[in-house]
């Protein structure tokens, strides 16, 4: 099958409906998370009309993408198998203050970081403070 915007369209991309607040106008917000926060949205009344914007400003978007040369990313899958491990390189003065803090915290530095992350995720989660980079 050609890959133009139809094709991408109609991949099973994950839809998030979320009510807008009533001091931001109602309704409710359709959006495709894989593409940022506001990247690809459809808004209206009910979440039924949401999703039917949503689906034109899909087609749209990905003709946008397609007609700049942009790849456009598959669906994500939530089948994906993680190990729970992953390198990350930091600068030396940081890699000194977390396990300062790790040991006057009487844990592993393991431990420690991996809290800092469990809490600031969902605190990010919640308050959507991250938007994807482009």
């Amino acid at each position: 099958m050609k890959r133009n915007a139809d094709y991408y369209a109609a991949l099973p991309y994950r839809v998030e409906i979320t009510a807008i607040a009533e001091e931001e106008g109602g309704g409710y917000l359709a959006r495709l998370p894989q593409f940022g926060r506001l990247g690809i949205v459809g808004d209206g009344e009910t979440p039924e009309e949401a999703l039917r914007e949503l689906e034109a400003a899909k087609r749209e978007r990905f003709a946008e993408y397609l007609a700049e040369g942009r790849a456009i990313p598959e669906p994500e899958t939530e089948e994906e198998d993680f190990s729970g491990r992953f390198v990350v390189r930091l600068p030396k003065f940081l890699h000194r203050e977390l396990v300062s803090a790790a040991r006057r915290n009487e844990v592993s530095l393991n431990q420690y970081v991996v809290t800092l992350l469990t809490v600031n995720w969902r605190d990010d989660k919640i308050g959507g403070r991250l938007e994807r980079l482009e």
